[in-house]
């Protein structure tokens, strides 16, 4: 009776390897479910809306504390906006906005897409008179944009 005992101490190999394919299996479920790469890609879509409210909101403040006069010259055209302190050829300079940090602290860019002088955000004019702020490299095929 003690020999019997003594073996059925402890797990055997295949128990073992049993509960690791359980949670093996388990993981992965737990994995696909959660899908890191859409939460990622969710999170940076989630910035870009907020950096992109964040500028147009800051360009019509800019605008009623000059009496309706807007920071830049704006065209039809859409054109990235330029980085704080960067050198603006052929970009729109908001540097109006980051004087004494009154409406923003710096120009925000985009998590993923910014240019060594380009913020990755670009504004217009549009037809109507209204100010466009978009982002062109949302992910997974959302469109941001901001139009008042």
């Amino acid at each position: 009776m003690k020999n019997m005992l003594h073996y059925r101490k402890g797990f055997t190999l295949i128990e073992i390897l049993l509960v690791v394919a359980a949670i093996a299996i388990l993981a992965g479920i737990v994995i696909f479910a959660i899908n890191p790469a859409k939460q990622l890609g969710d999170a940076r879509n989630a910035q870009r809306r907020s950096d992109v409210n964040s500028i147009i909101n800051a360009i019509y403040q800019y605008a009623i504390d000059n009496s309706g006069t807007l920071p830049v010259s704006l065209t039809t055209d859409q054109v990235e906006i330029c980085k704080s302190d960067a050198v603006c050829t052929d970009l729109i300079d908001m540097s109006n906005l980051t004087t004494n940090q009154k409406y923003l602290v710096t120009i925000p860019f985009d998590p993923n897409d910014s240019s060594e002088n380009g913020t990755g955000y670009f504004i217009e004019l549009t037809n109507s008179g209204r100010i466009r702020v978009l982002a062109p490299s949302a992910e997974q095929g959302a469109t941001i944009s901001v139009i008042r």
